[in-house]
């Protein structure tokens, strides 16, 4: 387990950064004779057969990896996903329902798709949510994603509209939707790098809607289909998502997301050339994150990271830290030289209530800021008496002039 020195930081009244504070005990010396070891190499990634490639961590938003990772190109049906994540997000605020029923238009009848992924739905007919859902994330069905746009927009131009409008949202910057389902299209494009946030958009804001990626067949009117996701398979991955995609332009494209002692790496492989390679580039990527990276918790929510001097209040210092947790995924054998500073954005003046922001915490590694978090109170602090007070005005402007 993690031991922690004591912090000795610099006390600085406002918008002022404070000196390094080492996040490992300093080891005492071993009197007894040890032979040399040599210090823990990170390889380089390995070699991805790929147009582009991306290996990120999920916690940070870290990229570990990547290859071309911001070239425009066909995302196939991993546009899915964001079809997905607009279902997920509108049965969340209970805009729709898994229950209700959907009536199949002739625009997303299946026959409208014929060398392509489909559900097999009939126009006329009356589809769950929760079918149509599945349809879309297992099967990947071209019909499914028709039949929901129109469900939740009318249209499935106006859904594209609010597909682009989420991509904006999630910081998607290289990323534009011309339809629903992926099939290509002039302007249909996105980069490995946006997949790799609309996966981690997935697992975090609509966790219900992730689930379904890990279901590995879906039966709909007796006809069952496979997720085409090979790493589900696989048992010496922990894989629980996220999606295939494959047109004769954009080739084989995989974004996938899996778990390790406490670790989650999102991989993004695109324009593969066959359905067992993106599979296998894919697993190549967990591999090496897995094996050379490791993620560990400097602080948990509730934590004191610092106790500082605080103006005008009934009380003489505030406790300041973080109110989640703070994962961050380093190389294996770093976590010694981790180390954290803070700056105040907000003056520390009565009164202030509990878990107010008044800055940020950063965690370095080799001079590196690699993640920061909000640094907020963790006590609400009211104001002192008018005696204390004025006490601290003297205080105050007496420090002012020595500064």
């Amino acid at each position: 387990m993690m031991t922690y020195k004591t912090v000795q930081l610099t006390s600085m009244l406002f918008a002022s950064v404070v000196s390094f504070a080492s996040l490992a005990e300093t080891p005492q010396p071993d009197p007894r004779p040890t032979p040399n070891r040599a210090p823990m190499v990170t390889p380089d990634a390995p070699s991805v057969a790929a147009k582009a490639y991306v290996l990120m961590d999920y916690h940070s938003g870290r990229v570990i990896a990547e290859e071309n990772a911001y070239d425009s190109l066909n995302p196939a049906s991993l546009t899915k996903m964001m079809t997905s994540y607009v279902i997920g997000h509108e049965i969340r605020e209970g805009n729709i329902s898994l229950d209700d029923d959907v009536t199949i238009t002739k625009n997303a009848w299946s026959k409208n798709f014929p060398d392509s992924s489909k559900m097999f739905i009939e126009v006329g007919k009356t589809v769950k949510v929760h079918d149509l859902n599945r349809g879309i994330v297992i099967q990947s069905g071209n019909d499914a994603c028709v039949a929901m746009a129109e469900h939740i927009a009318g249209t499935e131009g106006a859904f594209v509209d609010l597909m682009n409008s989420w991509a904006k949202q999630l910081g998607m910057k290289d990323s534009y939707f011309e339809n629903s389902h992926g099939l290509d299209s002039e302007n249909h494009k996105t980069t490995a790098y946006d997949m790799a946030l609309l996966g981690a958009a997935l697992i975090r804001d609509v966790p219900e809607e992730y689930r379904v990626y890990s279901e590995k067949s879906f039966t709909y009117n007796g006809i069952k289909q496979y997720n085409r996701n090979g790493l589900l398979w696989d048992k010496s991955l922990n894989v629980d998502g996220i999606k295939t995609g494959h047109t004769s332009g954009a080739g084989y494209n995989l974004v996938a997301s899996g778990t390790s002692e406490g670790m989650r790496l999102i991989t993004v492989v695109m324009g593969t050339a066959s359905e067992s390679a993106r599979k296998a580039e894919s697993k190549k990527l967990l591999n090496y994150g897995f094996r050379f990276f490791e993620t560990i918790t400097p602080y948990k929510a509730g934590d004191t990271f610092i106790t500082q001097k605080i103006w005008y209040g009934d009380r003489e210092t505030v406790d300041l830290g973080v109110m989640t947790d703070t994962p961050i995924t380093i190389n294996r054998g770093k976590a010694k030289d981790l180390q954290a500073n803070f700056e105040l954005t907000k003056e520390l003046t009565a009164p202030l209530a509990k878990g107010e922001t008044v800055g940020r915490v950063y965690f370095q590694l080799d001079g590196q800021d690699i993640a920061q978090y909000p640094l907020v109170t963790l006590n609400a602090v009211e104001e002192g008496s008018w005696f204390s007070k004025l006490m601290d005005y003297f205080k105050q402007m007496f420090s002012s002039w020595f500064e």
